[in-house]
């Protein structure tokens, strides 16, 4: 890190707030050196790579962060905005209503663990992420919601296991996918008998 040159914005390089946590650094820089791995041929950057690294490289020691983020803020006032929307600024329609289903999947799942395994109710995140086929970031932002919440929570071992309240949620969302099914089912017209 040299004062030599243009200001740098390592922070927008790892495309996280400049007051994030060490945790969220490093999954930025781990998902982000993974996508623009060499090894990776479709979405493969060594000029974005290489920024990647140089900007965890420096982000990752508390005393050089510290010495970077008086320059930042003297550079930015330590104020910046990252849409999290496509480039045109507007956020999937359908994102929220995927989202629920991956919640919905991932407090079944657990739900049935918890059920079948009461000593035992922990899945270790990488299996629950397996199942649900997703990207660490995407991954990193339904653990996080699904606790937000209160539904699930990380266990002793480091495991995901769901809470009383989630096994509460799973039950409310059965009973209301029920009695909607009864309802549809008796709103449909009835064939009449034939003798």
């Amino acid at each position: 890190m040299t004062d030599d040159g243009p200001f740098v914005d390592l922070y927008d390089i790892l495309a996280v707030d400049w007051e994030c946590d060490a945790k969220t650094l490093e999954i930025a820089y781990r998902h982000l050196a993974k996508l623009y791995h060499p090894d990776h041929p479709e979405t493969a950057d060594v000029t974005r790579f290489n920024e990647v690294i140089e900007a965890y490289r420096t982000l990752r020691n508390p005393e050089q962060r510290a010495e970077y983020d008086l320059l930042y803020i003297a550079n930015t006032d330590g104020v910046t905005f990252r849409s999290p929307a496509g480039a045109d600024g507007q956020v999937d329609e359908q994102a929220p209503l995927t989202d629920a289903e991956i919640h919905a999947k991932t407090l079944r799942m657990l739900y049935k663990r918890r059920r079948e395994h009461a000593l035992d109710p922990g899945v270790g995140p990488f299996a629950v992420q397996e199942m649900l086929g997703c990207t660490d970031e995407h991954f990193e932002f339904h653990v996080w919601y699904l606790k937000a919440k209160g539904w699930i929570e990380t266990t002793e071992a480091g495991t995901l296991a769901i809470t009383i309240d989630g096994i509460d949620h799973v039950i409310a969302s059965s009973q209301t996918a029920r009695a909607e099914k009864l309802r549809i089912a008796q709103s449909e017209p009835q064939q009449p008998l034939r003798p």
